[in-house]
C-alpha cells in the first residue's frame, strides 16, 4: 500500500492594520484588507475610528475610545502571530498613547507608520494637537514611516519639498526623529514620473514610476503602506517590500479607471491581477 506523504504545514503570514474605517470601501481598514488579500496575507484589524465618507469627502468621524483600541490590540496579539503592523489613521491624542503602549509591550518585528493627516478629499483626519504625540510616541517604534510630500512638510513645519535636495533634507530630518527608515512618496509632485525616496541609514534610494493621469487615487497611501507591511509579513527585506509595493500600487492606479465607483475620487483597483 502506498502511503501518502505527510502534509506539510506552512506558517500563514499575518499582518495587522490599525486604522480608521472608510464606509465607501476605498481607503482605511477596507483598503488595507483588500491589499493584504491581493498579496496573499491574512489580515487582522484594530479600528481607531469610524468615518462616514464616500468618494466625494468625509462627512463625519466617530473616534473609538482609546480603552477599546487597547482591548482590540490585546485580543489580536494574545492569539495571532502578527508578523507586521501597519498604522494608518490614529484619530486622536489618546489613541496614539494607547497604540504606543501596546506596541511597546509586544514589540512586533515590523511597524509601518503611515502618518495619515488629511484625506484625499482634503478633509483633516488628525487634530493638530496630536501631531507632536505622533512624532514623539510612534516614530521611535516605526520600522518605516511613509509620508507623502505634504505630510512630510507638515510634520516638520516646512514648505512642501519641490526638488530632490529638499526631499533629501526632509527625509534626513524625519529619520532623526527616531524612525528606522522613511519613504517620502512623490505622488503629489510634478513631472512625468512619480518618484518615491527611501531613506535607510546613510542610503537614499529613488524609486521612479510613470505618473498616471487619473483622478481615481482614493486610498493610495493606505494601500501602499499596507502593501509594504504585507511584504514584510511574508519575510521580504524592507527594500524588496517597498519595491514590490511600488510596482503593485502603480498597476493598481493604472487599472483604477476600469472601476466605476462613486462620483468623486474613486478607488484603486486592488484586484487588478485577478479581474
Amino acid at each position: 500500500m502506498n502511503e501518502k506523504p505527510p502534509r506539510q504545514t506552512m506558517t500563514t503570514p499575518i499582518a495587522l492594520t490599525i486604522a480608521g474605517s472608510d464606509s465607501s470601501g476605498g481607503a482605511g481598514i477596507q483598503a488595507d484588507f483588500k491589499t493584504f488579500a491581493a498579496f496573499g496575507v491574512y489580515g487582522a484589524s484594530v479600528i481607531t475610528a469610524l468615518t462616514a465618507q464616500n468618494t466625494q469627502g468625509v462627512r463625519a468621524i466617530h473616534s473609538v475610545p482609546a480603552a477599546f483600541v487597547t482591548a482590540q490590540m490585546d485580543a489580536v496579539f494574545d492569539d495571532l502571530d502578527v508578523k507586521a503592523v501597519k498604522i494608518g489613521m490614529v484619530a486622536q491624542l489618546a489613541t496614539i498613547a494607547a497604540i504606543a503602549a501596546a506596541l511597546s509591550r509586544v514589540r512586533p518585528a515590523h511597524v509601518v507608520l503611515d502618518p495619515v493627516m488629511v484625506a484625499s478629499s482634503g478633509d483633516r483626519l488628525l487634530p493638530s494637537d496630536a501631531v507632536s504625540a505622533l512624532l514623539r510616541d510612534l516614530f521611535p517604534l516605526a520600522s518605516l514611516v511613509t509620508p507623502n510630500l505634504p505630510e512630510a512638510a507638515a510634520l516638520l513645519g516646512e514648505p512642501i519639498a519641490t526638488d530632490a535636495a529638499a526631499i533629501t533634507h526632509q527625509g534626513r530630518r524625519l529619520m532623526a526623529l527616531g524612525a528606522q527608515a522613511v519613504l517620502i512618496k512623490g505622488g503629489h509632485g510634478q513631472g512625468a514620473e512619480s518618484i518615491d525616496y527611501l531613506f535607510r541609514g546613510d542610503d537614499v534610494i529613488a524609486l521612479a514610476a510613470p505618473r498616471i493621469p487619473t483622478k481615481n487615487t482614493h486610498g493610495t497611501g493606505c494601500s501602499l503602506s499596507s502593501a509594504i507591511a504585507a511584504g514584510l509579513a511574508k519575510g521580504e527585506t524592507l527594500e524588496t517590500a517597498v519595491r514590490n509595493a511600488k510596482a503593485w500600487i502603480t498597476q493598481a492606479i493604472s487599472a483604477a479607471d476600469r472601476l466605476k465607483v462613486g462620483h468623486g475620487r474613486g478607488p484603486l483597483h486592488h484586484f487588478h491581477r485577478f479581474y
